[in-house]
């Protein structure tokens, strides 16, 4: 046999039996979360994973996530007595889910005595209650629930007792609500939840996308789900999950202190410290799709230093290829007009852009800054696109940004020239 086909077969031997082995394995932990008695020991050890592996397919997949941005400003003591209902969108169906509670900012431990999907109970080790110490996240039991595609799903928590600061995340584009005994408030703030995992066998997998306020969807219209990672999973026809970790104002080298009108807010930790949580353990990642470094380059301190920006970057897209998973990279998108414009931190910008084109960065790319300028003066968007601030999309721009992606690119799918 040559030796090409030796290694061939010898291959395939081992993937079969480590995909028969993990079929096994999951089968007994999903059989014992169909039961309607407490959760088997099987189904308690997967609650306790932050993720499934980074590069698995099938199984866990994540429908829905939000990065922990940052403490809630004036929630020292929480919401005792409240029910706080978030409101989510998905990006991929499931027969079963399991949710994520985060008290990553909390300074005392949190406790939720209640928590549904879509009125489902969840429990958390076979019990209804659980409380998430400072500074740490709970995964839920598997719950038993049919969850629909491109769809609205409400994750409703109760926090009996006083705790805080609130784990949020803010300026969602998402209308969700606080709620109790007196009435129920909109908010537009995630709290406490960051992640919504599905039990889909047939899914390719997860697309992850670490990204700024253009990822997050800033400028685009409240309930619409018109960010581009919305439109590229309407493209992907919801065959896999997108989860957006996109963060308004998050840099690659530095965490983003940020003050509007006069409240000190934090624009998350520094792509670089929290990659390993926001992207490497999403259930089912496949593909992590990197778009930052415009607030590097605009946001004060700026970075000078074209170089260092794009280390930073192509220091992610490593750590994502070790773990298995392809990498796609995005220019950095035109701000001419916004307030932090100079030509000289426009150079950057340029430089940026031309080392991710050279294809030294990322597994490929997708020219965000071709597909939004204006074509008779390529610093800045093209005004059909512009939100008003010169810098932010309206939905027609975020649409031009989902559509320019190559699905190709993001799917995952191996390239001839790899073997």
């Amino acid at each position: 046999m040559p030796r090409r086909q030796g290694y061939a077969l010898l291959i395939a031997l081992v993937a079969g039996t480590a995909a028969l082995a993990a079929a096994v394995a999951f089968g007994t932990s999903y059989m014992a979360a169909r039961r309607t008695a407490p959760l088997g020991p099987d189904a308690h050890a997967a609650s306790r994973n932050q993720a499934a592996p980074a590069n698995s397919t099938g199984t866990w997949v994540a429908t829905w996530t939000a990065a922990p941005v940052s403490a809630e400003p004036d929630s020292v003591h929480g919401y005792p007595g409240r029910t706080i209902r978030n409101i989510v969108h998905t990006s991929i169906g499931g027969d079963a889910a399991r949710i994520t509670l985060s008290n990553l900012f909390g300074a005392t431990p949190l406790v939720v005595d209640k928590a549904t999907v879509n009125t489902r109970p969840v429990t958390f080790r076979g019990r209804p209650a659980v409380t998430v110490p400072a500074g740490g996240q709970v995964v839920s039991d598997p719950v038993v629930v049919p969850v629909a595609p491109d769809t609205d799903l409400v994750v409703s928590l109760r926090t009996p007792h006083a705790s805080g600061p609130v784990t949020q995340h803010p300026t969602s584009h998402q209308t969700s609500y606080l709620a109790d005994g007196h009435g129920t408030w909109s908010t537009t703030q995630w709290r406490y939840l960051t992640a919504v995992d599905v039990h889909n066998d047939a899914s390719p997998g997860a697309i992850v996308v670490i990204g700024d306020s253009l990822t997050a969807g800033s400028g685009s219209t409240t309930d619409a789900n018109s960010r581009w990672p919305d439109v590229l999973s309407d493209r992907l026809r919801h065959r896999f999950g997108v989860a957006n970790q996109g963060i308004a104002g998050n840099r690659v080298l530095r965490d983003s202190p940020l003050s509007r009108r006069g409240v000190k807010k934090l624009g998350g930790p520094s792509a670089t410290q929290r990659f390993e949580r926001d992207v490497l353990s999403v259930a089912g990642a496949k593909t992590v799709v990197i778009s930052l470094g415009i607030n590097d380059v605009q946001q004060a301190p700026q970075e000078v230093d074209a170089r260092r920006v794009t280390a930073g970057i192509r220091a992610l897209a490593d750590r994502a290829r070790d773990r298995g998973l392809r990498v796609v990279g995005a220019t950095l998108t035109p701000f001419q007009g916004y307030p932090s414009w100079t030509p000289e931190r426009n150079a950057v910008r340029l430089a940026v852009n031309k080392e991710i084109r050279s294809g030294r960065v990322f597994d490929s790319f997708v020219d965000f800054d071709r597909a939004v300028r204006d074509p008779y003066a390529p610093n800045r968007i093209l005004p059909a696109y512009d939100s008003g601030d010169h810098l932010h999309f309206n939905d027609a721009g975020y649409r031009t940004l989902g559509q320019a992606i190559d699905l190709d690119e993001v799917d995952g799918t191996p390239r001839s020239d790899m073997f």
